[in-house]
């Protein structure tokens, strides 16, 4: 596959690449969550973080971006001054294939953002990436992010037993899948962007 985009703008958003300078937005925008992101998040276990731990971690999600070992996002408001969550295209799922993971701010939930972001990362997925499958996959109880996958035109296609472990609990996992020859006929078809590459260059998409 291709790179994926490092900066995506839709409407509402910019979704990009991090830097090791967003480190401040990214620890004030899980700190304030935290609690809205234990039961759900594996990672959040771990926070709070230091500002130089969360330095260290954004300049590894770029040298895999870089890489093309795996593909993290930050969302960002459009003045780029307030994280309102974040999101990536990552390899784990198998050859020619990006899983789309998300979280929000809790005080962006409920605003669209998590399918505005999704519905881009598709696109970018399977217009620039070539993607063969996209998937999502998330906890069966979370409802929320469950939404994400059923308004973009995904397929559910199984809910896996005690896949997910997040606040020290097993949950069922469900996963949510969209091939190539599908998408065109999708709501996430639809959604406007204008996706850029390393060089901040124009991505035909």
């Amino acid at each position: 596959m291709r790179t994926p985009p490092y900066r995506i703008v839709t409407p509402q958003l910019v979704i990009r690449c991090y830097r090791p300078a967003d480190a401040p937005l990214l620890a004030a925008s899980v700190t304030e969550s935290l609690e809205h992101l234990l039961p759900w998040m594996p990672w959040a276990a771990a926070e709070p973080e230091t500002l130089e731990t969360k330095i260290e971690r954004l300049r590894r999600f770029r040298a895999h971006f870089d890489l093309e070992q795996d593909y993290v996002y930050g969302i960002f408001n459009p003045q780029e001054n307030r994280l309102l969550g974040g999101a990536g295209l990552h390899t784990r799922i198998g050859h020619n294939a990006l899983e789309i993971g998300y979280w929000i701010h809790q005080d962006f939930i409920n605003r669209g953002y998590a399918t505005e972001t999704s519905a881009a990362l598709t696109k970018a997925a399977f217009r620039v990436a070539g993607a063969e499958r996209v998937e999502i996959h998330c906890a069966a109880q979370n409802v929320r992010s469950a939404a994400v996958p059923r308004k973009l035109g995904y397929t559910h296609e199984a809910t896996l037993a005690r896949r997910s472990f997040a606040n020290g609990q097993y949950t069922d996992q469900m996963v949510w899948t969209l091939f190539v020859e599908s998408y065109p006929s999708t709501p996430a078809a639809q959604l406007e962007i204008a996706a850029y590459d390393a060089a901040e260059r124009r991505i035909t998409c």
